[in-house]
């Protein structure tokens, strides 16, 4: 009985250990991430990198909450709890991501080891360093849309 149990343990926690490494990264075929085109190298200094921008172009949250629900559905996520996901932006508005393309929105597990709390951390550094010139607008755009995991332990680890 104990051994049925411990294996029962094992088994629960490799799936559910698998489910939450699935959401980590975004499904690029799905959310391949998209730019505000006005947003450039030459303008940073008046669009994303003056204070307060993010809220000027930020989605309203009755359009993010409906695509999030929609998109957890979409993505399978086992876990519907739509309190357990941000709807975040692959590329973040603060270094020019749309604020509004579906494309450049997913459900971000809370949950997980690589949870959306790590990636606002890993935001605001790239947001830093592109603002100073250390990293170009377009690199740190790419950088994070292609494994912002990566990324992560790049800037930030």
């Amino acid at each position: 009985m104990i051994k049925t149990y411990r294996i029962f343990i094992a088994l629960l926690f490799v799936l559910t250990q698998n489910a939450a490494i699935a959401g980590d990264l975004p499904d690029l075929s799905m959310t391949p991430g998209s730019i505000d085109a006005s947003i450039t190298q030459s303008n940073i200094q008046t669009t994303v990198c003056v204070r307060g921008y993010t809220k000027t172009v930020r989605p309203p949250v009755y359009y993010t909450n409906s695509l999030k629900k929609k998109q957890i559905a979409d993505y399978g996520y086992a876990d519907i709890n739509p309190a357990h996901y941000e709807e975040d932006h692959l590329i973040p508005l603060s270094i020019g991501g749309n604020p509004s393309d579906p494309a450049n929105l997913w459900p971000q597990p809370r949950l997980s080891e690589w949870n959306a709390e790590k990636k606002d951390i890993l935001e605001f550094k790239l947001y830093k360093l592109v603002c100073e010139g250390t990293v170009t607008l377009d690199d740190a755009r790419h950088q994070i849309s292609t494994n912002w995991i990566e990324t992560y332990k790049r800037y930030v680890k």
